[in-house]
């Protein structure tokens, strides 16, 4: 007598496929919350280098211009760094003609609180050299170091940067949702009588 097999016939159970689409579902769920998670820190530490490259390269050109202050290949006396309460202006011979018109000899850094953004104004005419800038200030220093507002007395400057990101860190509570950034530099230009 020939022994038939009997085929089964049975599948899944309509509780073994809920259960399956919600581990499935829940697995999908940690997944997406992962992704999400891991793509808005990579956004917000993205926004936070921007800034502190943003903040540190200003501060180094602005750094490095006012060190040339009263610059003059000739000897001429100059007054290299004018006294302003909101701004930086400097002054230099750097081509050695004997004038400060050219290109780079007379610039002004200036803040624009409304724009939050800091501009160099120089020959070529004003343009805007930082942005997302809170806050930049200037305090002027004479040879003891005392605060002065002569500018013939000016010997140290101290300029203050304080950067923000560009957009909010809705994780963050301070500040609005904006971090900051704060660089301070005293620079002592090597021109000016001592």
């Amino acid at each position: 007598m020939p022994h038939h097999r009997r085929l089964s016939k049975d599948g899944f159970s309509l509780i073994e496929l809920i259960v399956s689409i919600a581990i499935s579902g829940i697995a999908l769920v940690v997944i997406t919350t992962t992704f999400v998670s891991q793509s808005q820190s990579y956004d917000i530490q993205e926004q936070l280098v921007e800034m502190q490259q943003n903040a540190r390269a200003a501060m180094d050109i602005m750094t490095r211009e006012v060190r040339m202050a009263g610059y003059s290949p000739t000897g001429a006396s100059i007054v290299g760094v004018h006294y302003h309460s909101d701004k930086i202006h400097i002054r230099a011979d750097i081509t050695g003609d004997g004038d400060q018109n050219d290109e780079n000899e007379d610039i002004k850094y200036s803040y624009d609180a409304v724009n939050l953004r800091i501009e160099r104004d120089a020959k070529l005419g004003k343009q805007t050299f930082a942005e997302n800038i809170q806050d930049f200030t200037v305090s002027y220093f004479d040879y003891n170091g005392n605060p002065t507002t002569t500018s013939a007395e000016i010997r140290q400057i101290q300029i203050t940067i304080t950067a923000k990101t560009a957009e909010i860190d809705r994780n963050y509570s301070f500040n609005g949702g904006y971090h900051t950034y704060k660089l301070t530099s005293l620079v002592t230009p090597r021109n000016l009588a001592y």
